[in-house]
């Protein structure tokens, strides 16, 4: 299972560093950010760790109102142009000093945040090697990971990397590359009996609980999977299901600093989920059913 990921962030407009190592929220160095609500002024604390809800202020919030939050720095209010997707109230934006930015929500309560990187491979080796993402590798077995792929003739399935049971699989769209992780949970776009609605699956692996807006039928598949940010079909052109032979959805995800095509079957009920035939010579799914 991979640790919490603590993000160093920066103000958007005089790029100074917005971490305060003198208040701890979740064991961690806080962002700290003046913060400006119902009349009150004062300082805010939040949690640096990704996916966390808790922070310790000065003044009283007041539940489901908007809050101003300013650079202790430059003084600036940090605003964003983007509305929350839930409450249409304006995001707060950050830097992320391994590149990319992340955005939460100014109302008081609401849980929805964002996290985008400029270079996902990049941003994702940072995080693995630097932010206690898992262990950390040894100068010797980064060169391992790094060097030319080992010709498949040649490849010991003892090398092979193995995606445990329960991992969490960090998801990107395939075509924007943005996350499709949202409030951790694996968020998808799709289409059943000409119906849109959401597909909300487990990130974990070989868990397969899944909720969605619309209905869909058991044992048949659904019309369209898509990215919910560019709307791009996630549907594979030239790969099914290994089990039902139905059309399957391509996304990506992490696996060490590589990032690589993981498929699901869009047939509700269907458990079968697998690698490109490229990937199959480094990577095994632990427990799957391709194997």
């Amino acid at each position: 299972m991979y640790e919490s990921v603590s993000l160093n962030v920066n103000c958007p407009y005089c790029s100074k560093s917005l971490m305060y190592n003198e208040e701890i929220v979740d064991n961690k160095p806080s962002i700290r950010l003046g913060i400006q609500a119902e009349g009150q002024t004062g300082f805010i604390y939040l949690s640096s760790v990704w996916g966390s809800y808790h922070y310790h202020c000065k003044i009283e919030l007041p539940e489901n109102k908007i809050a101003q939050f300013f650079c202790p720095n430059c003084k600036q209010q940090i605003i964003s142009e983007n509305n929350c997707s839930i409450c249409d109230a304006p995001m707060v934006p950050f830097i992320l000093d391994m590149g990319g930015r992340v955005r939460v929500c100014s109302r008081s309560g609401c849980r929805d945040h964002s996290l985008e990187f400029k270079d996902v491979s990049q941003a994702l080796n940072k995080l693995y090697q630097e932010y206690g993402f898992t262990r950390k590798y040894s100068e010797e077995e980064l060169k391992i990971m790094n060097r030319d792929p080992v010709p498949r003739e040649k490849k010991d399935d003892k090398t092979q990397e193995i995606l445990e049971s329960g991992a969490f699989l960090m998801s990107y769209c395939p075509n924007c590359r943005k996350s499709l992780i949202d409030h951790d949970i694996l968020k998808l776009t799709i289409t059943s009996n000409d119906e849109k609605g959401i597909l909300l699956l487990s990130p974990y692996m070989n868990i397969f609980t899944s909720e969605s807006t619309v209905f869909l039928q058991e044992d048949k598949p659904v019309q369209d999977i898509s990215c919910p940010h560019c709307d791009t079909t996630l549907i594979s052109v030239d790969k099914e299901c290994g089990s039902c032979g139905s059309p399957v959805a391509k996304i990506l995800i992490s696996a060490r600093t590589k990032m690589i095509n993981f498929y699901i079957c869009s047939k509700k009920g269907c458990k079968w989920h697998g690698l490109s035939d490229e990937d199959f010579q480094d990577i095994k799914l632990e427990d799957s059913l391709e194997w």
